[in-house]
């Protein structure tokens, strides 16, 4: 229940910035919801989460998948205009690149709330995370873990806010420890398959690499995948809490040592 109040405290209020009026919302209202994707457990909790307050609410909800794809997230906001939306919910795969979608729903009437990672453009709200401090605790325990000294990468993402806050958080957490250096930083797109890739990759590269930094756990379960086919001893952290990851940090001896947990239900 205390997801749901959330949720709806959220569309009424930005419903009421928007000058609708709330006792409106006993009529249908129809909510568009534009995930920059669905192939991540943060996202899927997102979506059942949304789909619970809608319901409790007597919303009906359109849910789309961008695959990280601005031009397909474009044209999936689009169709939601046309099917006549009340409200957008937006988590965009490109925060620049959906600028103008979000002022075609604002020129429709539609309120536009950014979710997770925040678009540009005339929106009403925005929700999200405490990106940079993650990053900040996730590459401040991975410091501790190394002693304060060795060579460490960082396994980057899609450039949204969230992404750019965590590396940021991340960087700032290294600034405390002189003999830790950053010696790569390279895009996993935040893909299982992609990560493994670039991690074995950045092994080859760095044969002295002693840390990685990943800024989200599908990407660090690729990176994981990597680090122990190669039998090095490589220390790991990212961000999201998933519930993979966790299994993965508990299983003896694993490279896995940390995720800052975030909450997507809430």
């Amino acid at each position: 229940m205390k997801a749901n109040k959330k949720a709806i405290s959220l569309v009424l209020g930005a419903a009421l910035a928007a000058g609708l009026s709330v006792s409106s919302f006993a009529a249908e209202y129809k909510i568009g919801m534009s995930f920059q994707e669905l192939n991540n457990p943060y996202f899927v909790t997102m979506q059942q989460a949304l789909e619970e307050a809608a319901a409790s609410i007597g919303a009906k909800v359109l849910i789309t998948d961008a695959r990280h794809d601005v031009s397909k997230q474009t044209s999936d906001v689009e169709d939601m205009l046309q099917k006549k939306i009340d409200i957008l919910l937006l988590n965009p795969t490109d925060s620049t690149g959906v600028e103008g979608v979000v002022k075609s729903a604002k020129k429709a009437g539609v309120v536009v709330v950014a979710v997770d990672a925040n678009a540009k453009g005339p929106v009403d709200s925005f929700v999200g995370s405490k990106n940079y401090d993650a990053g900040v605790m996730a590459c401040d325990y991975l410091g501790k873990a190394l002693s304060g000294k060795g060579d460490v990468a960082i396994l980057d993402g899609i450039p949204v806010v969230p992404i750019l806050e965590r590396v940021r958080g991340c960087k700032d957490a290294f600034k405390k420890y002189p003999d830790i250096k950053i010696v790569t930083t390279q895009n996993g797109k935040q893909q299982r398959d992609q990560a493994l890739t670039v991690t074995e990759n950045m092994n080859q590269a760095n044969p002295r690499l002693v840390g990685i930094f990943s800024v989200n756990d599908g990407g660090a379960m690729g990176a994981l995948a990597a680090i122990d086919a190669s039998g090095k001893d490589i220390k790991l952290v990212s961000v999201d809490g998933a519930p993979e990851a966790i299994k993965a940090m508990q299983k003896p001896n694993s490279k896995f040592i940390a995720t800052s947990a975030q909450f997507p239900r809430d």
